[in-house]
């Protein structure tokens, strides 16, 4: 069947072939037998160029006109149906993409926060096993644990980003009681390391998710901690304005760059200071910012490098925590 369709196809070509043998058999069967054999084969011949040019003139305006006819019918306007048809498949098709790059991105995202988590991990882990083989301090045993512990939550919470609206309870929760609170479970750093610590704390009610909050300022004040040289400050203060309420944590650690500081809450981002201090996720402070957002928080910092770095938790008054979450929870 399929040979009788390729016959079917190359009809034209098929139909020339006969035309120029019969054109040749009629220049022989009627030539005179005096002529030469060389001008019988060449007026055959003639016959036949020109039968083929004239069969591919033919072809090539038929084939142009073809051309041209579906270039008509595609350039005619579709009716609204079909235009509103085509409109949801391009859509569609978009958003399949769209949704196909985000995977893809998360799963880059993924795999760049485990391979880095594994690499600061294996600090503390390495110093515990150097710490077998020679006399324990039970104070630096206990600041490696604190620090095998807010990297295990890290990489806990990142884990639960993406599910955050499954998994929060707002209320109202006291800032200096969550501060106080913070400051002690990290007394035995600020001890070893001989950092002062400042409170300028009044009760200030805000309404929030209380654990959620505690693991952002828990963030702020670790990396306060970590840049802040032996015998420097940290002071944390709460403030009231017009419009929002503030949460600051400043230190007198070795400041961000200006070039880094608008960086400092992307993702994976470390900046000049985090790789000469220490290897660091960058994930952090990212981390941080996501969950405040989704809270109806925001972060902001300031920095003088060599001086101080100030991180702010911003708590606008008019904005409803509850309302934000369920429209979230609607995009999603």
């Amino acid at each position: 069947m399929r040979f009788w369709r390729f016959l079917a196809y190359e009809r034209p070509a098929l139909l020339l072939q006969a035309i120029s043998f019969v054109l040749i058999i009629l220049v022989f069967a009627t030539a005179p037998e005096s002529s030469p054999l060389w001008s019988n084969v060449l007026y055959a011949l003639m016959l036949v160029l020109l039968v083929t040019v004239g069969f591919y003139i033919y072809r090539y305006y038929r084939t142009l006109h073809a051309i041209r006819h579906s270039a008509m019918e595609d350039a005619a306007p579709l009716s609204m149906e079909a235009a509103s048809y085509l409109q949801a498949m391009d859509e569609q098709e978009k958003a399949h993409i769209r949704a196909l790059n985000h995977v893809q991105e998360q799963q880059r995202e993924h795999y760049d926060f485990i391979v880095s988590w594994f690499h600061e991990i294996k600090t503390p882990i390495s110093v515990l096993r150097l710490m077998q083989q020679t006399e324990m301090d039970a104070a630096s045993l206990e600041e490696e644990l604190t620090r095998i512990e807010h990297y295990v939550d890290q990489a806990l919470y990142y884990a639960k980003l993406d599910t955050f609206n499954q998994d929060y309870e707002l209320m109202n929760c006291d800032l200096s009681v969550l501060m106080k609170s913070l400051v002690k479970q990290h007394a035995k750093t600020f001890i070893s390391r001989r950092i002062r610590v400042q409170l300028e704390l009044e009760p200030l009610i805000v309404q929030t998710d209380t654990k959620w909050l505690q693991f952002i300022v828990n963030q702020v004040l670790t990396n306060s901690l970590k840049y802040t040289a032996p015998g420097g400050e940290i002071t944390i203060r709460t403030q009231v304005t017009t419009k929002e309420k503030l949460l600051l944590i400043r230190d007198s650690g070795i400041g961000i760059k200006p070039e880094d500081l608008p960086r400092i809450f992307n993702r994976g981002f470390s900046g000049i200071n985090g790789r000469a201090v220490m290897k660091s996720t960058g994930m952090g402070l990212f981390l941080a910012q996501e969950l405040s957002r989704k809270l109806g928080h925001y972060l902001t910092a300031t920095s003088e490098p060599s001086r101080y770095t100030e991180l702010i938790v911003h708590f606008p008054k008019h904005h409803d925590p509850h309302r934000g979450l369920l429209l979230e929870t609607a995009r999603d």
